[in-house]
């Protein structure tokens, strides 16, 4: 459910403006009292909790730690008891700064993080699959296959271990085995995905030591996820922000946003809109969608979102005209 305001710009036009109090960043996680990589903030005086406040660690317990060629794996489980919008949930990390790259509920399914914006996006694809680049634990699929009924869904993940931490301690498993005709998973390269006829619709979620990766700066790319597309197909992308924090220092997350919206904009001119998310000025975080607007029945995409996701629809209405 929306709680705040989201602010909804197409780009090119400049990303450094401030924005309202929104809702629904890319996160990472702060937990009270860890030393790095949990990047701990003061302890906040506020009594209404947001994402973007820290954990205290007696409300955190770490369920499986190791290292893998390509991430530094960690699943943590939040204590029900926690004063936190994440109490009673399961987190993925996969980079020494503490970026959270799944989460789930064991009694719901809405994560009232971008996630639950990737599942709103099915409604104005054509008929077809939609391709996630960047799987993770299956956190945007789970919702997805639960919400639309007809979807098939193919997911490519670099990191068998990912993979395996999904099954085993995200249901990824059960998931798989419920959805047998409906869920593909592949390891390998998400940037040479491809199926026959291409995607109705492709979710890009593409982040490595915390940065969004190189190639997503680059407009070749954009190109080639763009050719893979069926008419009418349309790409949604978690383009990060200030909120991510990279382990290398030189890739600040404001910078790498931008440059990957201008090698975006490249390819898909004014048919690219973004909408910044945060919960703070310097927390910024941005989403960013293809496609044609004008001509996008609004009201009949609301129609097809279950009541706690129809509010994101609004947020769009400024293009409708």
């Amino acid at each position: 459910m929306l709680q705040g305001q989201m602010l909804i710009i197409s780009h090119p036009f400049p990303l450094t403006k401030s924005s309202p109090t929104a809702t629904l960043p890319h996160f990472s996680l702060k937990i009270l009292g860890k030393p790095k990589p949990f990047h701990l903030p003061l302890a906040s005086h506020s009594q209404t909790k947001t994402q973007d406040d820290g954990i205290p660690t007696d409300d955190v317990k770490i369920i499986a730690k190791f290292k893998t060629r390509h991430n530094y794996i960690r699943v943590l489980q939040v204590s029900r008891r926690a004063d936190h919008p994440f109490a009673g949930s399961r987190l993925l990390l996969l980079d020494s700064p503490g970026n959270i790259h799944s989460i789930s509920f064991l009694f719901k399914s809405l994560t009232n993080t971008y996630f639950d914006v990737f599942a709103t996006l099915p409604p104005i694809l054509p008929a077809g699959p939609v391709g996630i680049l960047g799987f993770g634990a299956g956190s945007a699929a789970r919702l997805m296959l639960e919400l639309y009924p007809e979807l098939r869904i193919h997911g490519w993940e670099l990191d068998p271990s990912v993979v395996a931490v999904g099954r085993e301690y995200f249901g990824l498993e059960k998931l798989e085995k419920q959805y047998p005709d409906r869920l593909y998973i592949y390891i390998g390269n998400a940037l040479k995905a491809s199926i026959r006829n291409g995607f109705a619709g492709i979710l890009v979620d593409l982040f490595s030591k915390g940065s969004l990766i190189p190639e997503l700066q680059d407009p070749t790319t954009w190109q080639r996820l763009r050719n893979s597309l069926r008419k009418g197909g349309r790409i949604m992308v978690n383009v990060g922000g200030s909120c991510v924090e990279a382990e290398d220092e030189r890739r600040n997350g404001k910078m790498v946003m931008e440059e990957t919206l201008k090698a975006m904009h490249m390819v898909f001119g004014d048919k690219l809109f973004i909408l910044n998310l945060g919960n703070r000025k310097d927390e910024d975080s941005s989403l960013a969608l293809t496609g044609e607007f004008a001509g996008l029945d609004l009201d009949a995409w609301k129609k097809a979102l279950p009541r706690s996701l129809k509010g994101y629809v609004d947020m769009w209405a400024a293009y409708k005209d």
